[in-house]
């Protein structure tokens, strides 16, 4: 008898600290998802406060992945500017094979046949901007290597044509339908940087297509492949300017 109180004490003690090990890990687990619904909360917020605004702001012309932007395209042999979301859902997607694969917004030159194939040469845009932005690692912009217990930190640069002049981004697009819901989105085509762009540790470059090749571009012939690559290939190469934005 005298030794069963000892023993309880010692199961409950034991019950105890895994109880607390447990509360540890829920409250670790929910502090993230308080910080991620948080993150979310604020970025909603800041959205419903630009639809409120009535005086324009800076950025109010800058396009993020999944934002809508106006692409130039053809229809019924003349052109028109549709309201498109920059993020491409390809034929035969789901939403769920678009939250598996998010990086749609921009389409390789080198996959235009094959992950683009049922866009590439029957649905052709041209969008029209002033700058580009990409993320580049601090220390490959500075072109260094990390130190020891360094973190990769990352690193904004938006980058201009130094002649001034708009960039004619190639795009692919998509009318998307369930039978239900209809997407219209579309993604930049992108290439090889350019050499002042890959020496700030970007690796990519949206392609930027010369104002006489844009009609052919847009009348484009699935069945002539070749054209709509030289088009690509005789791009612009203007020098890209760069700054960083924080």
């Amino acid at each position: 008898m005298a030794n069963r109180p000892i023993g309880t004490h010692a199961n409950i003690s034991k019950i105890g600290r895994t109880e607390a090990a447990l509360q540890k890990r829920v409250t670790k687990k929910s502090q993230e998802i308080i910080r991620v619904a948080n993150n979310r909360i604020a970025a909603e917020r800041l959205k419903a406060d630009k639809l409120q605004r009535t005086e324009p702001a800076e950025d109010d012309d800058r396009i993020w992945p999944g934002d809508y932007t106006l692409v130039m395209v053809v229809e019924d042999g003349r052109k028109v500017v549709k309201p498109m979301r920059y993020q491409c859902r390809l034929p035969g997607w789901t939403v769920a094979d678009e939250k598996a694969k998010p990086g749609t917004y921009n389409a390789r030159r080198d996959s235009l046949r094959s992950v683009w194939k049922r866009l590439y040469g029957y649905n052709h845009g041209i969008m029209v901007a002033t700058h580009f932005y990409e993320s580049v690692a601090r220390h490959d912009y500075e072109q260094r290597a990390l130190t020891d217990g360094e973190r990769p930190k990352s690193m904004e640069l938006e980058f201009t044509p130094q002649t001034g002049e708009p960039l004619y981004i190639p795009v692919l697009w998509y009318a998307w339908t369930d039978g239900v819901e209809e997407l219209l989105s579309c993604a930049a085509i992108t290439d090889n940087p350019e050499p002042e762009v890959a020496m700030t540790g970007h690796d990519r470059t949206i392609i930027n297509i010369k104002p006489e090749h844009v009609d052919a571009w847009l009348s484009s012939d699935p069945k002539n492949l070749a054209v709509m690559d030289e088009i690509l290939e005789d791009k612009q190469h203007p020098y890209y300017e760069h700054r960083s934005t924080g």
